[in-house]
């Protein structure tokens, strides 16, 4: 039996609404949960799909607003169950976000906050440098990412611009998580989880260490039973421009809610920033004989100090930073990536959202329209999509959902910063496609639709002994 392709998380009631129907249909209805027509319309042939190779056509029932739960169907072929309303997705922003308490490490998951998916602390020893095992460190804490730490500042970064842009959609949510209640939004509190384990992994000259794993990635087993010796790997300038720029960038959000905190993440960016300057050298990272796990190595360090020289301006007012990182903006690297493995796009951010630019900055002109630019070459990826990716064969890699993500971030910055607000439609068509609108009906974001997926490539959702899914996991997405 064929099936109809939605987002099922659902839709808010004014939003645009299409379904792909990867067969050919003439009409298409929208029936309630009684069986009821609530809408009917015609198909739109759309054709061949390339990197699906299915031929498609689609159902647009935006003018469907009424609060309930439908499904669409066209001959034999139903979509999965789906929400109309304005709290429609609420409970995947909300599983989304709390996710990042289940991937806490250092730490006990308890029922109260974790219902069944708890596990005991884990990875809680101290660290021993690679190359000197007497030199030992505490550095628990942060979260789990498949067996090392290294993207956490990307990580953090990116949940931090999240709440600067949308302040009032992550403000209020509820994470019952053990901090909650304290006079912090509960998002924050959570981010700060992150921001601890990173500050930890700073030494005491300002250089942090690239990452901390055990030689080898763990067996699927839960994480208090991976009891394998944590090791230290060596410092990199990428990992220490890194904790400079989201440690300010905390800075700017966190000083609103605890001054001292917010101190505390300056002077340890000012550390780093520090180091930077008195080591221009790049500093890369590769693991050592006998480390097997990811090295998330990069072949220079210039957009990673631009992007801390623009954060510390940001933050700062300093001019000194700024002409810091305009100096580095002599160099070739992409203005509008935001990571993981190049973050340039996020020095521009924090240069946009700084309140430092004028309406006749060239600066600020610039990077909106390297954004504008960068978001209508993706538009045409999207327009050419049967399923309305902006993707193009070569994005279909490991974690294809990471760029599918990204590329909605930039539709996202093009609608919210630069004025540009015809992409908003474009960030919006991007979370459908996550959460159903593709070539295999599935959402990738677990506990969230009817075809969700259940089986992540996760050590704790593998050896937890539940059949149930922890919620808010996100796939890596479909390769070519």
């Amino acid at each position: 039996m064929n099936t109809i392709h939605i987002n099922q998380a659902g839709y808010l009631p004014e939003s645009e609404k299409i379904a792909v129907l990867p067969f050919q249909a003439e009409t298409f209805k929208v029936i309630d949960a009684d069986g009821n027509v609530a809408f009917e319309g015609k198909c739109t042939r759309f054709g061949f799909d390339e990197n699906s190779g299915d031929t498609v056509c689609k159902a647009d029932f935006s003018g469907l607003k009424a609060d309930g739960e439908y499904r669409v169907v066209a001959g034999d072929a139903a979509s999965p169950p789906f929400r109309i309303g304005e709290h429609a997705l609420d409970k995947t922003l909300r599983d989304l976000v709390r996710a990042y308490y289940y991937f806490r490490c250092g730490c006990e998951l308890k029922p109260e906050n974790a219902k069944k998916f708890t596990h005991g602390a884990c990875h809680t020893s101290p660290a021993s440098e690679w190359f000197d095992h007497t030199v030992k460190k505490d550095v628990s804490g942060g979260w789990h990412d498949a067996g090392d730490y290294a993207p956490g500042a990307c990580a953090a970064a990116q949940l931090l611009y999240a709440y600067i842009l949308y302040p009032n959609a992550l403000k209020s949510l509820d994470l019952n998580i053990p901090e909650s209640g304290n006079g912090m939004p509960d998002f924050l509190l959570e981010v700060k989880y992150e921001l601890d384990w990173l500050m930890k992994m700073q030494k005491s000259d300002g250089a942090v260490y690239h990452k901390v794993s055990t030689a080898q990635h763990a067996r699927f087993v839960m994480p208090e039973k991976d009891t394998g010796t944590l090791y230290l790997l060596p410092i990199s300038s990428m990992a220490t421009a890194d904790l400079a720029a989201v440690c300010v960038l905390g800075y700017r959000v966190y000083k609103e809610f605890d001054a001292r905190y917010a101190e505390k993440l300056l002077d340890a960016a000012k550390l780093s920033l520090e180091w930077l300057d008195e080591n221009p050298q790049f500093i890369g990272f590769r693991n050592p004989e006998g480390c097997g796990t990811g090295d998330y190595g990069e072949g220079g360090d210039k957009d990673n100090r631009f992007w801390a020289y623009s954060e510390m301006f940001a933050a700062t007012g300093d001019e000194k930073y700024l002409e810091k990182a305009k100096e580095l903006l002599v160099y070739d690297f992409p203005r509008t990536e935001f990571g993981v493995g190049s973050i340039g796009g996020l020095g521009a951010l924090a240069y946009l959202t700084s309140g430092r630019a004028s309406e006749n900055d060239k600066l600020a002109k610039a990077f909106k329209s390297m954004f504008i630019s960068q978001a209508q070459r993706l538009r045409w990826l999207a327009d050419r999509s049967g399923y309305m990716a902006a993707m193009d064969e070569r994005d279909y890699g490991w974690g294809s959902n990471m760029g599918l993500m990204k590329h909605g971030m930039i539709f996202a910055v093009c609608d919210t910063l630069c004025g540009a607000h015809e992409f908003g439609v474009y960030a919006k068509r991007q979370f459908d496609v996550l959460m159903g609108v593709n070539a295999v009906g599935m959402s990738y974001v677990s506990g969230n639709g009817e075809r969700a997926i259940g089986h992540p490539h996760l050590r704790p959702a593998a050896a937890d002994g539940i059949d149930e899914c922890i919620p808010g996991f996100v796939s890596g997405g479909a390769n070519r």
